[in-house]
Order: C-alpha cells, then sequence, then structure tokens
C-alpha cells in the first residue's frame, strides 16, 4: 500500500484465500513495526514460533484458534489478541480466516 497519499481500502477485500495455503499481504511496513493481512485456508496453521515484539492479531474473517504460551484461544470476526513479546504462540486454522498482525517494535 502507498503510504505517500490517503486511501480508503477494505481490509477483509485486500487479501485472497487460497486452497492449501497461507496468504500474506504487507499493508504497511516502517522501522517501528510492520501490519501485514493474512488468508489461511482450513486445516493449515503457523507452528509454534516465539517473537520479540509484541503483536496484535485481529480476526477479520472466519473463526482461528490462537495459542500463547500453551493456552489455547478461539477467535471469531471482530475478536483482537495480544500476543506479548518472547512467548511461544501458534496460529491454527479450524475454518478459513483472515487476521490483521500488526507488530510494533519498540
Amino acid at each position: 500500500m502507498d503510504n505517500s497519499t490517503a486511501q480508503v481500502s477494505h481490509l477483509v477485500d485486500m487479501v485472497g484465500y487460497q486452497d492449501g495455503a497461507v496468504v500474506s499481504r504487507t499493508v504497511l511496513k516502517q522501522p517501528a513495526g510492520n501490519v501485514t493481512l493474512f488468508a489461511f485456508d482450513a486445516g493449515q496453521e503457523l507452528s509454534e514460533h516465539t517473537a520479540p515484539y509484541d503483536a496484535l492479531v485481529q480476526v477479520l474473517d472466519g473463526e482461528a484458534e490462537i495459542t500463547i504460551a500453551g493456552r489455547p484461544h478461539r477467535l471469531r470476526a471482530g475478536d483482537l489478541i495480544l500476543m506479548p513479546a518472547n512467548k511461544p504462540h501458534a496460529v491454527r486454522a479450524p475454518a478459513r480466516f483472515k487476521m490483521l498482525l500488526t507488530m510494533i517494535r519498540t
């Protein structure tokens, strides 16, 4: 996305589902952090990992299971959750879903 001019975008339409895949699209990339859209097909996942920065996940469509430090959380469209820095987390798609990930590097 070009951040030199103001523009309106419908987030949920900015990334499409793909059979058997996780699709991502960077919306904004700055030294202070990134904003990335993801579309997960049903059954897809990101295995457990850690990140050195806090990350905020906002579910835009569908339903997700996000596990943080061994505790599963079920999120639906409109829900959000903070994934704290240095805590192991994983993302699983029991059904197709889209999410916006905002990572802050400060």
